[in-house]
């Protein structure tokens, strides 16, 4: 029989530092078991205070969260122990090995030797780490560090993963190794993950759902598919010669934009819905917005950001 009892399941979770500075203001969201869980949105928006809240680093100020069943609050050792996080900011010693950070990790997690030496074993090979495990961990590259913590926070065999903007600082290439090997974890193992992150591919290529955060609170939650499909598969972006709020209220008054139409800047986006993009153009010519320019493109989730936002993931 299956548990059925959620990853993570947070009700009006919020967090306010001295000065009245309101980082999470009331998240709700749950997470079901083996599921990977996205929250996305710029440098404070709330994702890492989030983290903090569900592994016990950071006190909430109201609301309550549960990790495999355990209050974070009144419970934060049974939280912790059912779970593991790797933070941003890179924890592992660099003078010593990569064996030696994962027998001291183990150990501090209460693991008897010979449970240690086989879980780091069984570790080592699916996470391309057999050939340098035995090196200085000053001598590894970031991708190769990042691949060590996250094998070294697995030694626990922990319910749930929390992954703080794993991939900030590494070079692309290195990025698509470390996105496949997170990809990869789900088909090895029953693992939950909560992974925050500002990089739209990687919410797109891992997350089963995805929370949209901003300024503390959540303003989309689904799977990037759906949040996608509010738009639909293709959308024009018309570059206004003039002020785009004006030309989109227009646009809106003629019936050529709907709700789900948005400016920023100087461009309106245009959801086509299956309207031929000429089509689409001739009817903005016709209603007297003058335009600079325009493409026709499939949507991302940063339209998606946009139109709920107003602003540019990458902006933000």
């Amino acid at each position: 029989m299956h548990d059925t009892t959620p990853a993570i399941e947070v009700r009006q979770l919020a967090k306010t530092y001295p000065g009245g500075v309101e980082a999470v203001q009331g998240l709700d969201f749950t997470v079901a078991p083996g599921e990977v869980f996205g929250l996305l949105g710029p440098n404070g928006a709330g994702k890492s205070t989030t983290v903090g809240m569900l592994t016990t680093a950071v006190a909430p100020t109201a609301g309550t969260a549960r990790v495999a069943g355990h209050d974070v609050v009144r419970e934060p050792l049974a939280a912790r122990r059912s779970s593991a996080v790797v933070f941003q900011d890179s924890v592992v010693d660099r003078p010593l090995t990569g064996r030696q950070n994962l027998t001291i990790h183990g150990r501090l997690w209460g693991l008897d030797t010979g449970t240690v030496r086989q879980r780091i074993d069984r570790l080592v090979g699916p996470f391309g780490l057999a050939d340098i495990v035995e090196r200085p961990v000053a001598t590894y590259s970031g991708g190769q560090r990042r691949r060590l913590e996250i094998a070294r926070s697995l030694l626990s065999e922990p319910a749930v993963l929390f992954l703080d903007e794993p991939t900030v600082g590494l070079d692309p290439r290195i990025r698509h190794e470390l996105l496949d090997l997170i990809a990869g974890l789900r088909a090895r193992t029953a693992l939950s993950i909560l992974l925050t992150t500002h990089y739209l591919d990687e919410a797109e290529q891992l997350c089963d759902r995805v929370a949209i955060v901003h300024g503390g609170r959540i303003v989309a939650l689904d799977s990037p598919i759906a949040l996608l499909a509010e738009i639909g598969p293709e959308l024009v972006e018309l570059r206004i010669d003039g002020r785009a709020p004006t030309a989109l209220a227009r646009l809106r008054t003629a019936g050529i934009a709907g709700d789900d139409a948005f400016a920023v800047g100087g461009a309106v986006h245009l959801p086509l819905h299956g309207r031929p993009a000429g089509d689409a153009l001739a009817a903005v010519a016709d209603a007297g917005v003058a335009l600079v320019g325009s493409a026709t493109r499939a949507p991302t989730l940063d339209d998606v950001y946009l139109r709920l936002t107003g602003d540019s993931l990458a902006a933000a």
